[in-house]
Order: structure tokens, then sequence, then C-alpha cells
């Protein structure tokens, strides 16, 4: 058998999805094929197979929240590593689909378990912790304030120890500053929140001599994490206060432009960004008395172009910064259209974008399908409440319907094969 003979059945699904052409069969071929795959035939599926299907999403479903009860009680273990494992678990759960139903009467049992490997655990482990308690209370929503009184302590005491574990710090910010949004508690502990996440990005800020601190990526990602979790609780606070944060730190936040990480430095342009969108909310005429060096300085940052930084980095500053310098020079805030399903968000402020950044910091990957059936997400980005199931244009064939073009596929790749393997013949004959 020839050698490549593996490698060609790779190719199988692409060769499946292309029928064959008049020219390699005769009509009569042709018409038995197409008639299979045909809109009247697909239109009356039998009902056995219907009932199969739903028998098959029903224990896909039931084999998923089997996996997602044992990673629960997986949690009070004693082999880390094995506690790590269910945290992971956890978190492709929670990222993958929206579960308010089978955490109604789970919710004590998941936060107790998850606080006590964000206690006893290191590292890594506090790390998936913290991410776990993020994205559980984005599933809880509203109900996630019975369980914040034993959540906040121990994520500003993981956030403030310098001893601990810089990724592990970075998710306690995100963690930290999504329950406070979420859960609207009183704008006092806001304002602790907002104030424990000042304390780390502040290190940034230029030394009493005026030099620029030189810090390594790591400390730079969780000082860029804190802004961003800083901002998120910045955008829904009352207007006095805003006030007061932006006489605070609008002179201080050009210092950031400066650092050497570039994710940091795009955080915090669009935090600049954010203080002029929302201080001309109050005085359209609002200015910093810097602000011509402050747009010199956004204006470098939008053309800079050195070769030791990455070229997607590159890319990926000047875009940002040419958003930037409109905000502060024109007003404007870039329009940013995110598409999921048969939907799309469309966001034309800053306020907006940085809430959309920080949910996207906490969920990940799973951002679209929150987006497309979490009812308190949707109601942050205004896209009302979910779509029904009934009402969503079904582009994916059913179980019938991919058999039957899998059944033409391999008859006419049969026939194919059979009419080139009598060619061949024919040509070996020949030379004999």
């Amino acid at each position: 058998m020839p050698k490549n003979r593996r490698k060609a059945g790779g190719r199988r699904s692409v060769e499946a999805r292309s029928l064959p052409s008049d020219e390699e069969y005769d009509t009569a071929d042709n018409w038995s094929t197409a008639s299979v795959l045909s809109e009247d035939q697909t239109d009356s599926i039998p009902e056995e197979d219907k009932d199969g299907e739903e028998c098959d999403e029903s224990g896909s479903q039931e084999h998923f929240e089997d996996k997602l009860k044992d990673a629960i009680e997986g949690l009070s273990q004693k082999s880390a590593q094995g506690r790590k494992n269910c945290l992971e678990g956890l978190i492709k759960a929670f990222s993958k689909k929206y579960l308010i139903d089978f955490l109604a009467d789970r919710k004590v049992t998941v936060s107790d378990g998850v606080i006590r490997c964000l206690r006893k655990g290191k590292g890594d482990e506090q790390t998936l912790a913290a991410r776990s308690l993020a994205m559980l209370c984005i599933q809880l929503a509203q109900d996630a304030e019975e369980i914040m009184a034993d959540v906040k302590p121990v994520l500003l005491t993981i956030l403030a120890d310098n001893s601990a574990n810089l990724k592990a710090r970075g998710e306690c910010a995100i963690a930290v500053a999504m329950c406070a949004f979420i859960t609207c508690m009183e704008f006092e502990d806001v304002v602790s929140t907002m104030e424990a996440l000042e304390n780390i990005f502040r290190l940034s800020f230029r030394k009493g001599d005026k030099s620029i601190p030189t810090h390594s990526p790591e400390v730079s990602r969780l000082h860029g994490v804190a802004l961003t979790a800083w901002c998120l609780l910045l955008s829904i606070a009352p207007q006095y206060h805003i006030d007061k944060v932006v006489a605070k730190y609008l002179s201080k936040l050009p210092d950031l432009l400066e650092s050497q990480d570039v994710d940091l430095r795009i955080v915090a342009g669009e935090t600049i960004a954010l203080f002029y969108e929302l201080g001309r909310e109050e005085d359209e005429e609002f200015q910093s008395a810097s602000m011509v060096q402050l747009c010199e300085s956004l204006r470098r940052l939008s053309t800079e172009s050195h070769k030791y930084v990455a070229k997607k980095d590159r890319r990926h500053q000047k875009s940002s910064f040419r958003d930037i310098l409109r905000a502060v020079q024109e007003g404007e805030a870039p329009e940013v259209v995110v598409k999921f399903g048969p939907e799309c968000l469309e966001m034309y402020t800053w306020v907006k974008k940085v809430q959309y950044s920080a949910f996207c910091q906490a969920i990940s990957s799973g951002v679209y399908q929150h987006l497309q059936w979490n009812p308190m997400v949707r109601e942050v980005f205004g896209l009302g409440a979910p779509l029904l199931v009934s009402s969503l244009p079904s582009n994916k064939p059913t179980k019938w319907e991919r058999t039957m073009y899998n059944a033409a596929a391999f008859k006419a790749r049969t026939k194919a094969r059979a009419k080139f393997r009598d060619k061949r013949a024919v040509t070996m004959s020949g030379t004999e």
C-alpha cells in the first residue's frame, strides 16, 4: 500500500463536501445522488430520528452535569493537583454555559469549596480559584450578594500580599471588581475596593526623583489588570466621585504611557480617554492643564515603530492610540461591533468598551456564550432578554441530514475510485 494513504484519509472531510460533477458520472447516477439530498426529503425526517436527537442532547446534558458535580465534590480532596483539575473543570463549565438553574441550590457549596482553595492553596491553585469566583459571580448575578461577605476579604487580602503569586493577585483584582460591579454593593465598599486597586497600579507612577520605575513583565501585567478592574468600578461611580478621581489621577496617568509594557501603556491610554469622556458629560469644554503635552505623547505612541517591539504589539499600539488621541482631541469614541450568534453588540462609548474589556478578562473565551444567554450580561450591554431558541435560525444540519450526506459522499467517492482503478488497469495492461 502507498505510504501516503493515511494522509489522503485526512482530507476525507474536504472531499466529502463536494459532490461529483456531471462529467464524471452519467445522468442516472447524478439524479439518484441529488434526490437523497433534496429539500423535500430533508423536510420529512423520520420521527424516530428526531427522538434519537433529543435523547442524545438530554444524555449529553446529564453527562455534563455529572462531570460538574464531580468537580464540585473534588474541591475538598487532599491532593493539590486534584483540586486544580477540579477548578479547571469549573472554569470550563462556567465559561461554556449559563448554569443558573444548576447552581441555584449549590451556590453556597461551590463558593465554600472555591474559597477554601483560595485560602489554603498556593500559586496556580489560587489563580484558578480567583477566576472561578469571578465567573461564579457572573453566573449568579444578584444572587452573589449572599457569598460576597465571605469572598471580598479573602480576595483583598491576597491582592495586598506582596509575597503572593502575581497571577493570583491579578485574578483577585478582576474577581473583586467584578463581584462589586455585579452585586451593586454599598458605594463605601466600592470605594474601599477601588483604593485597594489604586495601591497596586500607583507603583508604576513616577518616583520622587521623577524617574520611571522599571518592573518585570509580570509586575507590569499585574498593574495593567488592576487598572482595568479599577476602571470597571469607575464606570459606575457617581459624578462627585468621578470629579475627585479625575482631579487626582489625570496628571499622573501619563506616567504610565512611558512604561516598557505595551499592554499597560494601552490600558493607561484608554483610562485617560475614559476620564475625558466622563469629564465632558459634566462640562463639554473639559480638558487638563497639560493637554498639549498629553496630545504630543499620544501622537508619538500612535506612530511609534521601534524594531525591538513585536510587529503585532506595534500594530495594536498604533491602532489603540489613534482612537485614544481622537477621544482626547475631538471627544470621539471608537465604534466597536461584536458579533455573536445571530446578534451583534455595538459599542459607541469608552464606558462600554472598558466594561467589555473587563468581562473579557474575567470570562475569556466564553464571553460570546454569556452575551447570548446570560440575562445580567445582556442587561449591562443593553441587549434585552435572551432570544428564544425557537426564534433563532438553525444552520446546523440534523443527524438524518448528516447521515444521508455522508452516504451520498461515500457512494460518489467509491465510484470515482473504481473508475480511476479501471483506467489504471487498462494503462498497466497496455504497458505490459
